[in-house]
């Protein structure tokens, strides 16, 4: 097999890797890279189209994003992922469709994306070409995998986005007896510092900072992806809601959370027993919860950004790209009794890396926003840190090769360091091939 890295090689997004034999080429994701501007992969139209098929191992979009894009292009095969993946790819690809207009996507060509996915579950073996793939879950969202594919003589493992740990939803990545040749790894964690805190006491020492600023009625805005970190956090705050330890305050949520929410509860299936146990058992329903209000027009909107009690905000987008965070942010910055509370990675060159940084002024909608809110950051995330990575690279068993990617540059060679010591390691570059 070959590999060629049109993506997420010394950067996160775009993440687009092509698995290539001399009968069959298959993309393993096709996403977008956010920040000042976006990016996409750097594969030529001529190879794009002709792949033989793509390969999705989640919905975000710096995983997804460029599906549209690929299809514009005159491809007319299919999508292979999860049918919660399919489900959130639609809704958050409409979604980016709406909000950022990208050149480059034409109406047949988004139409023919919607109408060309197959659904596979995890750990059934499917093929494509001479390639045969298998689905294996990776514990970082609803529907979430790890691509596993091989030629019959080398076999690689694709991690994708993974999680070692157990969270409310999901349990952690799934290594029991995961055989490759070749892995190739996230690094969005990969410095030896990145050793998180247990997620218990992150989320403690959030939930009282939240209480403080609600008990001195002050408004919590909560920047987040639709998938993934807002239905954690939401949980959260549900269980502290019930427990009293929160005081009881209107828990709104903007965006495509909602949309969100209502896939997680259709694919319920697809989280923790424990949790499928709770609803099936019982009549506490997380994704249909009345803590929670939805905005669904501008005067609700309206009303959860200028009423004088204290509330808690959860909104899309997490890194302040765009969504409604830029309606809020600026009714709420200048009131130094308010906060923002940051709980997903912010990648490099976006408003949420700034503010995550101590910008003091952004620039919304071409206006100065300056920041009197106080900005806190909370650690709760859906990715492995270093000693998770480290075990997803020794749980692999036959491993020889390790490729390092989807993460800033200093953390993919930091994590590069450790690898070398049992196997070849490589941070590749862009267009960077590979035999293996």
């Amino acid at each position: 097999m070959e590999i060629t890295f049109f993506g997420a090689a010394g950067e996160v997004g775009r993440s687009c890797i092509m698995v290539s034999t001399g009968r069959t080429r298959v993309l393993l994701d096709a996403g977008v890279k956010f920040g000042r501007q976006e990016e996409y992969p750097q594969i030529e139209d001529s190879v794009a189209k002709k792949v033989d098929g793509i390969v999705l191992s989640h919905a975000h979009l710096d995983h997804s994003g460029y599906l549209p894009h690929v299809y514009s292009k005159g491809y007319g095969g299919h999508v292979y992922a999860t049918k919660p993946t399919l489900d959130l790819t639609t809704v958050l690809i409409s979604d980016y469709m709406h909000l950022s207009s990208p050149k480059g996507v034409s109406k047949e060509g988004l139409k023919s994306f919607m109408t060309h996915y197959k659904a596979k579950e995890y750990h059934a073996e499917f093929s494509i070409g001479d390639l045969r793939f298998r689905l294996i879950p990776a514990g970082h969202i609803l529907g979430s995998a790890m691509v596993h594919v091989t030629d019959g003589k080398s076999s690689l493992l694709y991690t994708g986005d993974a999680n070692t740990h157990r969270t409310k939803l999901f349990d952690g990545a799934e290594m029991r007896n995961v055989n490759a040749d070749t892995l190739v790894t996230e690094s969005t964690y990969g410095m030896a510092t990145d050793v998180f805190q247990k997620e218990k006491d992150v989320s403690k020492q959030m939930v009282m900072s939240i209480r403080d600023t609600l008990q001195r009625g002050g408004k919590v805005i909560v920047p987040s992806f639709a998938v993934g970190r807002a239905q954690e956090v939401l949980l959260l705050f549900d269980d502290y809601l019930n427990s009293g330890i929160l005081p009881k305050v209107p828990i709104y949520i903007d965006g495509m959370i909602n949309k969100a929410m209502r896939i997680h509860r259709h694919n319920v299936i697809y989280c923790r027993k424990e949790l499928q146990s709770r609803i099936l058992m019982s009549d506490y329903d997380p994704f249909k919860n009345k803590n929670f209000i939805a905005i669904e027009n501008k005067s609700q909107r309206v009303k959860a950004a200028s009423e004088s009690e204290a509330s808690i905000i959860v909104t899309t987008s997490g890194m302040l790209s765009g969504g409604p965070v830029f309606y809020y942010l600026p009714k709420l910055a200048g009131n130094p009794a308010n906060k923002m509370i940051m709980v997903g990675y912010q990648a490099e060159g976006t408003r949420g890396r700034d503010i995550q940084e101590g910008a003091k002024r952004v620039e919304i909608d071409r206006r100065a926003v300056d920041l009197k809110l106080k900005v806190e950051t909370y650690h709760l995330s859906a990715h492995a840190d270093r000693p998770g990575l480290e075990s997803i690279i020794n749980k692999v068993n036959g491993l020889e090769n390790v490729f390092i990617v989807h993460g800033e540059r200093n953390k993919s060679e930091s994590l590069k360091e450790y690898a070398a010591r049992r196997f070849n390691a490589t941070v590749p570059s862009i267009k960077n091939s590979f035999v293996v």
